[in-house]
């Protein structure tokens, strides 16, 4: 449902551009506009906006999960429509009299401040109408657990996502664990009225944490809401759909034999392999003529190698050696290995600024050649820490399924450091959500949020 609301987004904004740009040659040229000078401008202004659009991705306009409000949104767009801008001035400065003939520095003008208004108009309209509980898909709950208690929490922090929770069923013993805000809308009898509150309350969604072949009752209740086309999701699948991480206390063995079949995920890993040597070599040569700077700034910063190498587990458990630019002081962990904090005293001032841009990450590039980590994908993580922490998380080795990535879906969404065992758990939900649902649109999407970060200094 929140892809569909996205793509509608991406398409009114489509619209929008193209719109705009008809109605700015109406007004820039008013009496001698012309079809023909509408061909002219179509498709340098294409490439420009498709650039628009990617920067609108990253800056977080398309995420439905997202809660922005006027002003957030305003910043958001007006700063993504001046960097697209800033692009296209230098797009038509070297493509005219070459790919081109118009010189379109007033239509550019014009376009950018009609489409910022309109795209701004068309998005405080969408959040609006989306929000609003009139039609939004009534929801009922079945059963009571912690996890239903974190989906009620996002569902109310997040009406935009489009669920309103209009019932909950559960057996009069748990109702001293009903929110208070919430005994308005709590039912209290069992499973044989399903249908008669489904079309009383409106509802478009049934979520349970009772599995329907372990409950004959409930089984035969749900069959015959069949005809009311009500969609039906089990709890944890529920929580993974509005929050893109599985619920590792909820999932047993059985779930990876039912959602991590490799064989058809054969085509895209190769495909990937080859954009991993395609993209790590080509930073590589790119990022070279700076390399002699960076070392420079370390070592004159503060004492100690320039390079940092750590052994680091891949795939299926096989350690290897990570090589990264030092951010520490020397001998940073001469009292054994310890987690990386928020404002670690360790890390240098030139550290600093290396990991919030990920410039730190370069050599391990080399590691993406040799095949030891991919461009995306979990953290690679130290085997001590891997020791400990599969003892206290539940499947915690199962992320050493894939190579290790440098970006990965818990880096641009989740926790900004697993340095505790709850954040670990945390990060290992978003590892299991991107390991079960890892595609090329996927991995487009971990990139531009990536970029998004490091041109936003956001790095750990």
């Amino acid at each position: 449902m929140n892809d569909h609301k996205k793509y509608l987004l991406i398409l009114g904004d489509i619209i929008i551009l193209y719109f705009s740009l008809w109605i700015t040659l109406i007004i820039r040229y008013q009496t001698n506009y012309t079809a023909e000078l509408l061909a002219m401008h179509l498709w340098p202004f294409t490439v420009v906006f498709a650039f628009w659009l990617i920067i609108f991705y990253i800056e977080d306009l398309y995420e439905i999960s997202y809660h922005l409000d006027n002003a957030t949104l305003l910043v958001k767009l007006s700063r993504s429509i001046l960097i697209g801008s800033a692009f296209a001035v230098v797009f038509f400065y070297l493509g005219q009299n070459r790919l081109f003939s118009i010189r379109p520095q007033t239509v550019l003008l014009i376009n950018s401040v009609l489409a910022g208004l309109l795209i701004h108009l068309w998005h405080v309209i969408f959040i609006t109408f989306t929000k609003s509980p009139k039609i939004a898909n009534g929801l009922v709950i079945i059963g009571f657990n912690q996890l239903t208690k974190e989906i009620i929490n996002d569902l109310k922090e997040k009406p935009q996502l489009g669920y309103q929770l209009r019932t909950i069923m559960i057996e009069p013993s748990y109702e001293s664990e009903i929110p208070e805000n919430l005994k308005s809308i709590t039912i209290r009898d069992h499973f044989d009225n399903l249908k008669s509150i489904c079309q009383e309350k409106k509802i478009n969604t049934i979520i349970s944490t009772i599995h329907p072949r372990q409950d004959a009752e409930l089984s035969k209740n749900l069959f015959k809401c069949i005809p009311l086309k009500i969609n039906f999701f089990d709890v944890a699948n529920f929580y993974e759909r509005i929050t893109g991480k599985i619920p590792v206390n909820t999932i047993e063995q059985i779930w990876f034999l039912e959602n991590l079949v490799e064989s058809n995920k054969k085509f895209y890993e190769k495909i990937k392999r080859g954009f991993d040597i395609l993209f790590s070599l080509s930073l590589l040569i790119l990022s070279a003529p700076f390399v002699p700077l960076v070392a420079l700034l370390i070592k004159l910063d503060s004492k100690g190698p320039i390079f940092f190498t750590q052994t680091r587990t891949g795939r299926d458990g096989k350690n290897f050696k990570a090589i990264k630019f030092r951010t520490m002081i020397e001998n940073a962990e001469i009292s054994g290995p310890q987690w990386a904090t928020k404002n670690d005293a360790r890390v240098t001032k030139v550290g600093k600024f290396l990991r919030k841009t990920r410039i730190d990450e370069i050599p391990q590039l080399f590691n993406v050649l040799r095949g030891e980590m991919s461009i995306i994908g979990p953290r690679p993580e130290r085997p001590e820490f891997i020791d400990q922490l599969q003892n206290d998380i539940p499947f915690y080795k199962e992320r050493l399924l894939i190579r290790p990535g440098l970006t990965g879906w818990a880096q641009v969404v989740g926790p900004a450091y697993g340095g505790s065992k709850e954040e670990s758990l945390e990060k290992l939900q978003y590892d299991l959500y991107y390991i079960k649902n890892r595609s090329i649109a996927l991995d487009l999407s971990i990139i531009l949020k990536t970029i998004r970060t490091v041109l936003g200094s956001r790095g750990q």
